[in-house]
Formats: structure tokens, sequence, C-alpha cells
């Protein structure tokens, strides 16, 4: 019997860079789609159907921004992986709006990569094993069924934004350390930049929050992180 091996897409035109990532995540042990444009991209994600993306910025034609959001309409549970030039602070925060759950910057270390996609992997893993579901209030975590809904309507979420929110639910009432987040959410020694969390925090809140500039959930803890606010309507979680 054929082993069943994790689809990665590899969206990239420029072809060493494309091959050089293929070869790498092949040795993973992953089963690769390569489009050299968004358009190819786009085409495949029916057909291919990846459980992450990686996904350089800078595509002729349809542009990775695009994709992105493309993939969070058709896809929300997929991993992406933004690729950026160094220097391009503003493209990683528009990415990171957009909805890709991570990003690294060119050049880049292919073994940080791999572990980058393994960690994104393991998360979805112990969501699947898990037959629960985390409520507080209004608000309602089902683990098993990936999905998130408020006063009984479901809301879409990234895997990373459900990442999230299933840590804030689980430590209801604890001040969570940023590092400790960073580490939980994007895998031990994560060399990102630490203000991907405040952007993805950022997108959680206009999702759950009835007023995202004057949080009742998810409250910052200067100097720390952040912190769950438990039974914030007078009812017990």
């Amino acid at each position: 019997m054929n082993e069943i091996k994790t689809k990665v897409l590899v969206v990239e035109d420029e072809e060493p860079i494309r091959r050089f990532i293929t070869l790498n995540l092949s040795a993973a042990g992953y089963e690769i789609g390569e489009a050299d444009t968004g358009e190819k991209a786009l085409a495949m994600l029916g057909s291919f159907r990846p459980e992450v993306i990686v996904l350089d910025l800078m595509l002729p034609g349809i542009d990775g921004f695009e994709v992105c959001r493309q993939v969070r309409e058709k896809m929300p549970e997929t991993f992406v992986i933004m690729l950026t030039a160094k220097g391009q602070d503003t493209d990683k925060i528009v990415g990171l709006e957009l909805g890709a759950d991570d990003y690294m910057v060119k050049p880049f270390n292919p073994v940080e990569l791999t572990a980058r996609v393994k960690a994104m992997l393991r998360r979805r893993t112990r969501f699947r094993a898990d037959r629960d579901v985390l409520t507080c209030d209004d608000l309602l975590l089902d683990l098993s069924a990936n999905k998130f809904f408020k006063n009984h309507h479901e809301i879409e979420l990234t895997p990373t934004e459900f990442a999230l929110l299933k840590m804030f639910l689980e430590n209801q009432g604890r001040a969570l350390e940023r590092n400790e987040m960073l580490n939980a959410i994007w895998g031990e020694n994560y060399y990102g930049e630490p203000k991907t969390l405040d952007v993805h925090i950022r997108r959680l809140r206009e999702k759950l929050e009835d007023n995202p500039s004057e949080p009742e959930y998810i409250k910052t803890v200067w100097g720390r992180g952040y912190r769950w606010q438990p039974g914030v309507r007078g009812r017990t979680p």
C-alpha cells in the first residue's frame, strides 16, 4: 500500500529557488506540486488540494497577495507560508493581514522552512485527535470539526487563528508570554518577527470581538503578552 503523503504546493516564479525548495521538501517526505504563476497556483487548488502552500509574493500576473486572498476564501484550512525579499516589511504585514500563517525572508535556510511546515502540520494533527469543544460565553470552538461559532453563527478562522483561539480558551485568565505563544504556535526557536503574533491577534479580535478597538476577551498585558478574560458577560465559560 502506498503511503499517503502530505501535499505542499510551491508557488515561485524563479526556477532555481522553486527547485531548491521542492528538492528539500521532497526529501522530507512531502508530495510537491509546483506553480510558477499565481494563475497556475489557483488552477491547481481544486485538483491538487494542498495542505500547505509556500507562496512567493512577487509573482508575474496574479501576485501572491491575491493568491493568498483567494486561498483563504476557497480553502480556509490550508496553511500559507509567504516568501518575501529582505526589507519588504510592508509586504509581510499585508500578507499576514490577508491571512497568511507565517513568512520567511529570502534567502532562507531550507531546514528552517521544513521545520516550519512540520510545526504547522503538528498543530492540525492535535486538533484532529481531540474530540472536544471549548466555550466561553456565546463563543464555541469545535476541535473535532475545526470550526468556530459566535452566537451559533460559524466564522471562518485561518489555521493560525484557530490555534491561537484554542490556546487562549485552554488558558483562560492566564497571562501568556509572547515567546510562549510564538513557540507554541509557530514552533520552538521561532526566528520570525514577533509582530507576526500581533497581526494575527488583531485579525482574531476583528472576528470575535464586538468592538475590536476595545476588546472584551483578548487583553494586552503590556510588557508580557496577552490574556483571555473569561466570562466577561457574566456567564460561566
